[in-house]
């Protein structure tokens, strides 16, 4: 490739102004504002509040299974964020239903997303396939992530994408492990759909970092435990709580 040292100053310049606005669109959504919209209307009492609606669609992790087969539906993500919803909005009438099932992919997913999701007129989707995903690949997976994407937003529906939990089998300090690669891929996208995101695997690796060790997180191989669900609610929760979306 040739070198652009040769080129004129006053050109670098003029290109590298058009080049960072468009590296800047490159972002996911503003925790700060992106749910604003929900936290209005829970923030109205009655009489004119009006029901909100929260779909957590995935796989086993968001339906709540711990060590398989139990389903410890209280102690998983989706249910700890209706309580940090409601300790926030006091006034709000607030469904957090899960779509999930166990062990599918995104395809399925994907193939049953307008009659389990869309049919409900829900406000806000979160989607969670990762762990499962290792099993149809990259390509298969990002079709089926984008087409749910595609579908939320063309029907009003914020979107809020969760990268994977932990798994005790994955290599998780190896880029090309396929919990990573996935993982990358989910951020990608939230950025060219400008969608919220929910890092669960930075979470689990920070973790880590500190000291910490990967099963204290784990109930199964592939399963968080209540503390890694604590975890991935608490950076959830701050997509629906922020200052800003509640007008503070």
């Amino acid at each position: 490739m040739p070198s652009l040292t040769h080129l004129p100053r006053t050109f670098l310049f003029s290109l590298s102004a058009l080049i960072l606005p468009m590296a800047a669109q490159a972002a996911v959504a503003d925790p700060a504002s992106f749910l604003a919209d929900f936290a209005k209307v829970a923030d109205t009492p009655w009489p004119k509040n009006r029901m909100l609606t929260v779909v957590c669609h995935g796989h086993s992790v968001p339906s709540g299974y711990f060590k398989t087969p139990q389903v410890d539906t209280f102690n998983a993500y989706p249910h700890l964020l209706h309580q940090q919803i409601k300790a926030a909005y006091p006034f709000a009438v607030v469904n957090v239903t899960v779509t999930a099932i166990g062990g599918e992919q995104s395809v399925s997913g994907a193939a049953r997303f307008a009659r389990d999701v869309l049919s409900l007129r829900p406000d806000v989707v979160t989607i969670d396939y990762a762990l499962n995903d290792r099993r149809i690949g990259l390509e298969a997976a990002r079709k089926a992530w984008v087409s749910m994407i595609k579908a939320a937003q063309e029907a009003g529906i914020k979107v809020i994408l969760l990268t994977p939990t932990g798994d005790l089998s994955s290599k998780l300090d190896d880029a090309k492990d396929p919990l990573n690669q996935h993982a990358a891929q989910i951020r990608q996208l939230a950025e060219e759909y400008q969608t919220g995101l929910v890092d669960s695997l930075a979470l689990f690796k920070e973790h880590i970092a500190k000291g910490g060790k990967l099963d204290e997180l784990m109930s199964q191989v592939n399963h968080p435990n209540r503390q890694g669900h604590d975890l991935v609610a608490g950076e959830l929760a701050k997509w629906f709580t922020s200052p800003k979306a509640k007008g503070k």
